[in-house]
């Protein structure tokens, strides 16, 4: 048993059938761990089971690695999806910008207030223009120029680096590139993007004035999961804000930078809190 007390989360998505409330809740009593919080929720239409627990390991009476050989065996028996995370070490994140800095800023100074439990291992952008902010926070900044011509070699360096610094999640706070799908599909699941609009409506460039041209009375950001359909992954969060005939697409956008911020590091928190399940095109957020 370890001598540090932390917790653990586990997440499971599974065919629903009786049993599965008590069968994950019993095998963590029966070892010692209690239970902090425990949330499920049953998709009806497609008759689907999603469930968080998380729990606390100070009196757990097993190892780590075989509470994962005894959840491997109990998940396999009812066909679940699952995954499990402890709170210690904490997740290591990357942050990706471009020249856009109000996400980056809000995410530095999150971090800084406590209010997202992870180290902020990196940061990596296409341009030099942010390395002093990212300075004044103590983060590692790494510059890599992208064009046509070297973007598969700059990504391959990307990634290598990434895995070396052994990243959790990457967060792209306006990060003006799109990722390959060699990309993505080394971090499935792990890449975080910010759009400027209320997904699904305005995909793609220039989202402010695309919602001016239509008159829209609400504008907002949608927080998502990369994907290679751009713009058109699995949505963690969206906010909004009112607008009318009286906004400029200059007042779309400062009213739009607010909502950006909110919606990404909510993501974000979801994430490292390990709240997120994400079954097809769609997510149940606990």
């Amino acid at each position: 048993m370890s001598s540090q007390t932390t917790t653990g989360t586990l997440l499971v998505c599974c065919p629903d059938r009786k049993g599965l409330v008590a069968a994950l809740s019993g095998l963590l009593y029966n070892h010692g761990a209690n239970i902090l919080q425990a949330q499920q929720h049953t998709d009806t239409t497609e008759k689907i089971f999603f469930q968080r627990i998380h729990f606390d390991l100070a009196e757990l009476d097993i190892s780590r690695s075989e509470l994962d050989d005894l959840l491997r065996i109990e998940c396999g028996r009812y066909e679940m999806r699952w995954r499990i995370s402890y709170s210690d070490p904490p997740k290591r994140i990357a942050i990706f910008v471009s020249k856009f800095e109000h996400c980056f800023y809000d995410l530095l100074l999150r971090h800084r207030l406590g209010e997202l439990p992870c180290e902020l291992a990196l940061v990596i952008s296409n341009h030099p223009d942010l390395e002093s902010g990212a300075a004044q926070f103590g983060v590692p900044y790494h510059v890599f120029p992208i064009t046509k011509q070297n973007k598969a070699e700059q990504e391959k360096k990307e990634i290598e680096l990434l895995q070396r610094e052994n990243i959790d999640l990457i967060v792209m706070a306006r990060y003006m590139q799109v990722l390959s799908d060699d990309f993505l599909a080394t971090f499935p699941d792990r890449i975080i993007n910010i759009h400027h609009s209320f997904l699904p409506a305005f995909i793609g460039a220039k989202p402010y004035h695309q919602a001016y041209e239509r008159g829209v009375k609400l504008i907002g950001a949608t927080a998502h999961y990369a994907t290679s359909d751009l713009d058109e992954g699995p949505i963690i969060s969206q906010k909004v804000v009112p607008c009318s005939h009286r906004d400029t697409i200059k007042d779309l956008v400062r009213k739009g930078r607010d909502v950006e911020r909110v919606a990404l590091a909510e993501a974000v928190r979801w994430s490292l809190e390990d709240r997120i399940i994400v079954h097809g095109r769609r997510t149940t957020v606990f």
